[in-house]
């Protein structure tokens, strides 16, 4: 008796843990991804080590906006994912003078106010790459920029994204354990 009743629990665990991978695999795959940064090119908005849930399906019914936080595929390796912001969007024109961005889109330019989500401090400290000659971006190209602007291997550098390569846009960031309990790990 008891052989048929670890029998009936194994499968009741089974048939449990199938639909668990049945339901979690297509959001999985399909509409939410786990991202951890990587480096400081984002700072100070997001941190080496932070865990970010990547909305994957948002871009599929609306395009991505300036200033939207994109995690996309390196359009030099795409084995390398990058997380970057986007500043410029397909068919503008894109300069960079003396620290400031400036944007051409159907014969208007105008001058990008970050200071929604960049402390001035990162606008003093801008020190690498801060002029560009004009850019004009293709029909499915954007222009990104790493918040941390010293720090940053990005659009200045390696050219425009291709829109193909945007795998989606930060849905929501989980510190790491020790910044949510404020408990910092000992030094040893």
């Amino acid at each position: 008796m008891e052989g048929k009743k670890l029998i009936a629990n194994i499968w009741d665990i089974g048939k449990l843990a199938l639909i668990a991978l049945l339901i979690v695999m297509p959001i999985r795959i399909f509409i939410f991804q786990p991202f951890v940064v990587n480096g400081q090119s984002m700072e100070p908005n997001y941190h080496s080590s932070d865990y970010l849930i990547i909305d994957e399906i948002s871009y599929r019914f609306n395009a991505p906006q300036r200033g939207d936080v994109v995690v996309f595929k390196y359009p030099k390796n795409p084995n390398f994912k990058y997380i970057k912001r986007i500043i410029g969007l397909p068919g503008e024109t894109i300069e960079i003078k003396n620290k400031e961005i400036f944007i051409t889109n159907n014969q208007n330019t105008f001058k990008l106010d970050e200071s929604a989500y960049l402390p001035a401090l990162v606008f003093d400290a801008w020190e690498r790459i801060d002029n560009m000659d004009p850019l004009i971006l293709g029909l499915d190209e954007y222009f990104v920029l790493g918040d941390n602007r010293n720090n940053s291997s990005d659009s200045r550098i390696w050219g425009v994204l291709p829109a193909k390569n945007i795998v989606g846009k930060i849905f929501c960031q989980l510190s790491p354990f020790e910044t949510i309990t404020g408990r910092k790990s000992p030094v040893y």
